[in-house]
């Protein structure tokens, strides 16, 4: 097997693994088991679990702001609009709607490892500061206030804690109405 074969395999393996289970839940010989590499190969790839969450991190921070930026964009063109930042709440509500929703793996990532592993800690705040980057862009261009994005931010953040603790994707829509009215009094 190919190391890039091989990367891909644990890597599909030890994120679902981790996001279903959580990180310290999980051991090496587990993500052998479910990627069918060999523990040689794995410690071959990863020489560590850290670097393992590492990579898992990496790789879904790339997909998931891929896949924000995408819908945005495919649901509301490229210009400029409040509707932009309003397709960001309507986004977690298809996310939160998935059966394998479970949280946001960055503060899952976090809440287990972020005291201890300061890599870890490093690479959620990495991809929150890129949501926040991304979530300021898209008010910019609606023509909004700056000072709305820290709360617009924190109105998807606690969409994403609300939705995990409560299995419904409801907080999301109870996000985008706050969010509307934010950006209309901006």
């Amino acid at each position: 097997m190919e190391h890039a074969e091989a990367r891909t395999r644990l890597l599909d393996a030890a994120e679902a693994l981790f996001y279903e289970r959580g990180i310290q839940a999980v051991g090496m010989d587990q993500v052998r088991t479910a990627s069918g590499v060999s523990l040689k190969r794995l410690y071959q790839v990863f020489p560590s679990k850290s670097e393992l969450v590492l990579a898992c991190l990496e790789r879904r921070d790339r997909r998931w702001r891929g896949r924000l930026a995408a819908y945005v964009d495919e649901v509301h063109g490229t210009e400029g609009g409040g509707e932009r930042v309003l397709a960001v709440y309507d986004w977690l509500y298809a996310w939160f709607s998935e059966p394998d929703f479970r949280g946001c793996a960055f503060v899952n990532s976090f809440g287990e490892l972020g005291a201890v592993d300061p890599a870890v800690a490093d690479t959620v705040r990495a991809h929150k500061d890129a949501f926040r980057d991304y979530v300021a862009g898209l008010v910019r261009a609606a023509g909004g206030a700056a000072s709305a994005v820290g709360p617009l931010v924190l109105l998807a953040e606690g969409a994403m804690t609300a939705a995990a603790i409560s299995g419904s994707p409801e907080p999301a829509r109870q996000a985008r109405s706050a969010a509307a009215q934010l950006l209309a009094a901006a």
